[in-house]
C-alpha cells in the first residue's frame, strides 16, 4: 500500500477517538466525526476510503510497525 500523507488533524481525530476506545467510552459523537473526515479525505485525495481508514489506524495503533516500514 502506498504511503498518505495524512494531515495532522485527522490524524489527531483518529488518536482521540482510540484513546476512548481503549477507555471503553467511545462516544458517537467522536466515531461520528472520524468516519465524516475518513470519508471527506478520501474523496479529495481521490483514494477510497477503506484504504484511508487502515492507513490511518495503522498510523495510531501501531505506530512502532510503521516507523520500521
Amino acid at each position: 500500500m502506498a504511503t498518505i500523507d495524512f494531515p495532522d488533524d485527522l490524524i489527531a481525530l483518529e488518536r482521540s477517538a482510540w484513546e476512548e476506545i481503549q477507555a471503553g467510552a467511545l462516544t458517537l459523537d467522536t466515531a461520528r466525526a472520524v468516519h465524516e473526515a475518513v470519508a471527506a479525505f478520501a474523496q479529495q485525495a481521490g483514494i477510497p476510503r477503506y484504504d484511508v481508514e487502515m492507513g490511518l489506524k495503522r498510523i495510531v495503533r501501531h505506530p512502532a510497525a510503521e516507523a520500521a516500514a
